[in-house]
């Protein structure tokens, strides 16, 4: 039986195999996407409510610290008022403690202020009275050994139901003695209905523990039963309580977001970090409300599955008979390229896509052999640029000045300075004619500098003198030939040639992380912004006909990036009247020749 199918199947075309692949992988292709997409939709969903819960979380604790700040605040305006402790001051501790819970009556239920003789005044003063508060005293007793505020856990209150106290001891300035305390009992009903308004819903709640794991938000009677159906509460006693086992696991829960068994199944549980009360806030999320949100984006890509099943099993049965051929026959040519110095043409005899596609591909080929060639040629010419560079013609002028100053010394019969200055004049050509290398060592670029400097001193006698100051470990470091003679020649001609008094021109070297650090330093008549700024457009300008080379500091700046990088060349800084500061920087690089 299995012979027979596959041989039916052997039978069939290229064209209806083709179609039946295409079909098939596409099928299977659009489902994956399909399925990701769904389950991409669904983390996305779920990442932005978890997002938009943590946001809420972090206002909530902003405004519970707030919260706390607005008690703090009460407490110590209370503290500066000892007197209220006093005997015969009751009556106005009472319209004092009136006053503040009026103001702040959507924060604080009751306030008292607790004596050392057990003395009790309350802002309702009559039903505290009738009623009393068994929990002042041990709040009282244990405010004796502290001396800031205090939170307690949550407690039921005869005066204010479930609330949370916070107390304040009131002592003396002079030596701390005890004056009793000051108390705030807050309205945990109003607390949690405000916020109720921001996470309660049919399908997320909230609740506050503290760090003894004990709950403090309360049951709000004004809301819907449902808002209470995702928690399991006890009940059995009114007003209903979490289960105790509940609030354990969720105090243990760690910060961020988790999961935890709710009443009606499994909850996403976002817990914030601790606040400035001691209390964790956790909102709790129903897990299968993510899916609930995606059910209509479920039920769209089954209609357009279907619609799309039958459009593609059309469309690949007749693509495959037309395309198929022409496509593998313009692949196999494409494969065949190997060499991209010999580049076959496909000859083309189709005018439709796959025939301008073969157009295409021949002037493709084309245009790379093209590229191919003008980038070997582009390299050819930088080295030829380079070449060039190095190989600058002596001026002319320069010669004719130099020999012109030793014609003249050897008239005044100064054998000493002609010999020096001939053997300066001999060293320095010697050094820019050698071509054996691009690059010297500094030490050697230095005694090239110094010949040069000597040639200036003769012709110019006493108009500039020069200094080095060289780090003995920058000598081995190899240098780009003819890098500090320009920047000499260009102080030397614009920065002390132009002034009347004699000028100073110092060079300093330094090794820093790796780096070689130059700096040459005159104190001519220095440039402004505009002048600055020309310097590096003399490239575009003819040469002097005073140069040495027709290397300018330009040339010089652009050879250095062009062989280290941009992150080296010069830098310069100038003011008018004050001299330049020429800024050399280039890699340490010591030849192991």
């Amino acid at each position: 039986m299995m012979k027979r199918v596959l041989a039916w199947f052997r039978s069939w075309s290229m064209a209806t195999k083709h179609s039946l692949f295409l079909f098939a992988g596409t099928l299977v292709l659009f489902g994956s996407v399909a399925w990701n997409n769904l389950h991409d939709a669904e983390q996305l969903f779920r990442k932005q409510v978890l997002s938009d819960a943590q946001v809420i979380i972090d206002r909530t604790n902003l405004y519970l610290n707030a919260y706390l700040d607005n008690v703090q605040n009460i407490l110590l305006l209370l503290s500066t008022r000892a007197e209220l402790l006093e005997e015969g001051h009751e009556e106005e501790a009472v319209t004092v403690l009136r006053q503040y819970a009026e103001n702040n009556s959507t924060l604080y239920k009751t306030l008292y202020l607790v004596r050392p003789d057990g003395k009790v005044l309350s802002n309702t003063q009559v039903y505290y009275d009738i009623i009393g508060n068994p929990n002042l005293d041990r709040l009282y007793n244990q405010a004796k050994n502290n001396f800031g505020v205090m939170i307690s856990e949550p407690y039921q209150s005869p005066l204010s139901g479930k609330t949370v106290a916070f107390i304040f001891p009131i002592r003396t300035k002079t030596d701390a003695q005890l004056k009793g305390m000051a108390v705030i009992e807050i309205d945990l009903i109003r607390l949690t209905t405000m916020l109720s308004q921001l996470m309660n819903s049919r399908n997320q709640t909230f609740t506050i523990i503290t760090n003894k794991n004990h709950v403090v938000n309360t049951y709000d009677t004004s809301w819907p039963l449902f808002y209470y159906d995702l928690l399991p509460y006890d009940t059995s006693v009114f007003p209903p309580e979490l289960n105790p086992d509940f609030v354990e696991k969720a105090g243990d829960l760690p910060v961020g977001i988790t999961e935890l068994a709710g009443a009606k199944g499994k909850l996403v549980a976002v817990k914030s970090g601790m606040n400035k009360l001691g209390w964790y806030f956790i909102a709790f999320i129903e897990d299968r409300y993510f899916y609930q949100n995606i059910i209509s984006l479920y039920n769209n890509y089954k209609a357009a599955a279907l619609v799309w099943v039958l459009i593609l099993f059309v469309s690949s049965y007749m693509m495959s008979r037309y395309v198929t051929y022409p496509v593998r026959m313009l692949v196999a040519k494409m494969d065949r390229v190997r060499d991209m110095e010999v580049l076959p043409s496909i000859s083309v005899r189709r005018e439709d896509e796959i025939g301008r596609l073969a157009k295409s591909y021949n002037a493709m080929m084309e245009r790379i052999h093209m590229l191919l060639t003008e980038t070997k040629e582009m390299e050819q010419r930088k080295k030829q640029y380079e070449l060039k560079m190095l190989q600058s013609q002596i001026a002319p002028h320069f010669l004719y000045n130099t020999l012109a100053c030793i014609s003249s010394l050897a008239k005044q019969h100064k054998t000493d300075a002609v010999r020096e200055t001939i053997r300066s004049l001999v060293g320095l050509l010697s050094f820019s004619f050698d071509k054996s290398s691009e690059f010297v060592t500094l030490e050697e670029e230095l005694e090239g500098l110094r010949m040069y400097a000597h040639i200036q001193t003769v012709r110019y006698g006493d108009k500039f003198t020069f200094h080095l100051n060289i780090a003995p470990e920058t000598l081995p470091c190899q240098i780009l030939k003819l890098t500090l003679q320009p920047l000499l020649e260009n102080a030397i001609f614009h920065g002390l040639a132009p002034q009347k008094v004699q000028g100073t021109i110092r060079l300093r070297t330094a090794l820093r992380r790796g780096r070689l650090i130059i700096y040459l330093r005159d104190d001519g008549v220095g440039m402004n912004s505009e002048q600055l700024q020309s310097v590096f457009s003399e490239r575009r300008k003819a040469p002097s006909k005073h140069r040495f080379t027709g290397i300018g500091i330009m040339n010089v700046h652009e050879r250095i990036r062009l062989h280290f990088g941009s992150e080296y060349g010069l830098r310069i800084a100038s003011l008018p009247g004050t001299g330049t500061l020429i800024r050399i920087e280039l890699p340490a690089y010591v030849s192991k020749d």
